[in-house]
């Protein structure tokens, strides 16, 4: 299959040149067959371990090309402000700290104690706004122009660009995988995974997996506009999206084969099976794939199957709660 181009996606080249920008900074992931995994899925199964970047998860990819394409263009500002649940305000935590630019980040109350506590310990000053990420974004837009400081979006072409890299390894290394499961939150993972999809001319169909305790995304896929949808997930606090982004709608539109809605007892039991099969802690979002490929193994029996471990920061209280089951 040949590589395709769709506007607003990141091309093949493009890509590579990102993956030099994140490799200035850490190593490609690892992509492991799980030999426990796959008697449980019924099928082989690929697993790509986001959860070992420097903060645990795949964002910190976008996050350092965002801030490389700024120093590039010479747009560098003496501060930024972001809004998140916890992996993206590390992400940008860490970027931020590495130029030298002052990073403030708006989190919802009741947020990760860990995931805060990360981003303290790089040096971000951390904001408590709002009762969900919705608030929270809105609260850090208003600030950002208050301040006169630049405001980070959870979806940008750079950012893009960067999270692309991820499933650019992990395509690269199974052309066999046959179908990949892809948390979203905001988006980016998801649109990432089509891009390097279509950029490698892989053959895998990319499905989307979403809360079924935060159903924006799905909601708005079947209706062709942004549909706003409560937020009540208790543990998969990176699904946990009220309002869907319109540019990344318009990305997964037509080029995502279909939805997988996973309850958050479907996450726990995924979390304690990737952990019992591979000692490697999931948090919510990090395990909902697997928990989608569960709930469809009956129909994905001869195939091979990718999933994303995209990110392990999960509070060691819930953890622990979760795997006492």
């Amino acid at each position: 299959m040949s590589a395709t181009t769709v506007p607003g996606l990141p091309t093949l080249q493009e890509i590579e040149a990102a993956a030099q920008v994140v490799y200035r900074a850490f190593q490609a992931t690892p992509q492991y067959r799980w030999g426990l995994l796959a008697e449980k899925l019924g099928t082989p199964c690929w697993v790509k371990h986001e959860n070992h970047t420097p903060v645990g998860a795949f964002k910190i990819r976008g996050g350092l090309n965002y801030f490389d394409q700024l120093a590039q263009k010479g747009a560098l500002p003496q501060e930024v402000i972001s809004a998140t649940r916890g992996n993206h305000g590390q992400s940008i935590g860490w970027a931020a700290r590495a130029y030298g630019v002052r990073c403030s980040i708006v989190v919802p109350h009741g947020n990760s104690v860990e995931k805060n506590a990360a981003m303290r310990a790089l040096g971000v000053q951390l904001i408590e706004h709002g009762q969900d990420f919705q608030e929270s974004r809105e609260y850090a837009m208003r600030l950002a122009a208050e301040r006169g400081a630049h405001m980070v979006p959870s979806f940008h072409p750079d950012l893009l660009r960067g999270v692309s890299t991820y499933w650019w390894e992990l395509l690269k290394a199974a052309p066999e995988i046959d179908v990949v499961y892809v948390p979203i939150g905001q988006g980016s993972g998801a649109c990432s995974a089509i891009a390097a999809k279509l950029a490698l001319g892989h053959k895998a169909r990319i499905v989307g997996v979403v809360s079924r305790h935060a159903t924006t995304y799905a909601d708005s896929l079947l209706a062709g506009r942004v549909v706003e949808a409560p937020v009540t997930t208790l543990l998969a606090d990176g699904m946990a999206c009220r309002v869907a982004d319109p540019e990344a709608l318009a990305i997964l539109q037509g080029r995502i084969d279909h939805i997988v809605q996973v309850t958050d007892a479907e996450v726990a039991q995924a979390m304690r099976d990737i952990f019992a099969c591979t000692h490697n802690v999931a948090e919510g979002a990090g395990a909902a794939s697997f928990a989608a490929a569960m709930q469809e193994r009956d129909s994905l029996r001869g195939q091979t199957v990718g999933i994303t471990l995209c990110g392990g920061n999960v509070d060691s209280a819930v953890f622990a709660d979760v795997l006492q089951g």
